[in-house]
């Protein structure tokens, strides 16, 4: 796949994947309106909404990251439909192999304080679920398939959902 068919579907598949289930759906649930502040204020209130914050743009730059990985270095998209045509193992995918899924709860859980909205957090547990069997269930069966011995040496050296160092 040509690297500007590469970039459009993958900003197709950004806004119609991530885009709903981090924006629309948490906007669905919430209206993006505050919950209140609950028994707690002031102080606490800020550090909890400031650490919001920096989950929600730290998950909204991974997702970016993951998506021009696939891109440059795939030559394909994330979407099953116009899978990469090389591994991704670069970048973040270096220390985590689901970054995307990990930015998403991410994006999700930052909301969820930023807005103080508890049935967002309930979410975020779901889509961790979701997102685990979807993993298991299809994800690695379907990469180990097309990729091989070449995934399942990636497998070996970076763990899936704990970002650590790359092993040797």
């Amino acid at each position: 796949m040509r690297k500007g068919t590469a970039a459009l579907g993958s900003s197709v598949f950004f806004a119609l994947a991530p885009g709903m289930v981090a924006g629309v759906v948490p906007w669905l649930l919430t209206g993006w309106g505050s919950g209140g502040t609950g028994p707690f204020g002031g102080a606490v209130r800020s550090v909890v909404v400031l650490c919001g914050g920096v989950l929600l743009a730290g998950g909204a730059g991974v997702l970016v990251h993951a998506f021009v990985r696939f891109v440059v270095e795939g030559l394909g998209t994330p979407a099953p439909v116009a899978p990469p045509v090389h591994l991704v193992v670069g970048g973040l995918y270096r220390y985590v192999r689901n970054p995307m899924y990990i930015a998403v709860v991410a994006a999700v859980v930052g909301q969820a304080a930023v807005l103080w909205r508890g049935v967002l957090v309930v979410y975020a547990l779901g889509l961790c679920v979701l997102f685990g069997a979807f993993v298991k269930g299809y994800e690695e069966p379907a990469l180990r398939r097309r990729f091989g011995v070449e995934y399942d040496v990636y497998c070996a050296r970076v763990r899936a959902w704990v970002p650590t160092a790359p092993r040797p």
